[in-house]
């Protein structure tokens, strides 16, 4: 049996972050979403900075994947990577970046901090098979 991969999808947008969970819901995978990446810092276990230290939250070693929007209020999906690619605990989850925008710019920075893949909204199925049959290989 094909080992279920488990995705935090965070966008600020509804109807995006709807959209990303029936796809990667239709791929096979299991999904929790968050509003914001201060929500999926709080999932990840980093929510608190008194905690970071201490923190080993069940949650962490079950997502496989995080797949966030570039671009929200408060804290952008590239500063949710940075964070992520700075804990211990979670620097070995890959990031995808999702955004609207194909700014090559944005696209090098992002990769070049840890990013997995960026990819351009709106997700598409193909998209998340390809990004699966990446990250199974990757894993196996």
């Amino acid at each position: 049996m094909e080992e279920e991969l488990h995705v935090l999808a965070v966008d600020d947008n509804l109807i995006d972050r709807k959209l990303v969970e029936r796809i990667l819901k239709i791929s096979s995978c299991k999904v929790t979403t968050a509003e914001n990446a201060i929500r999926a810092l709080e999932y990840l276990g980093l929510g608190d900075p008194q905690q970071t230290a201490s923190s080993s939250t069940n949650n962490v070693m079950k997502v496989n994947l995080i797949i966030t929007d570039y671009c929200m209020p408060g804290m952008t999906g590239f500063e949710l990577l940075k964070i992520v690619k700075e804990s211990s605990n979670l620097k070995e989850v890959p990031v995808v970046i999702l955004s609207s925008e194909n700014i090559p710019t944005r696209v090098n920075k992002c990769l070049a901090s840890g990013a997995q893949m960026f990819m351009q909204k709106p997700l598409k199925i193909s998209d998340v098979e390809k990004l699966k049959c990446h990250l199974l290989n990757c894993r196996s």
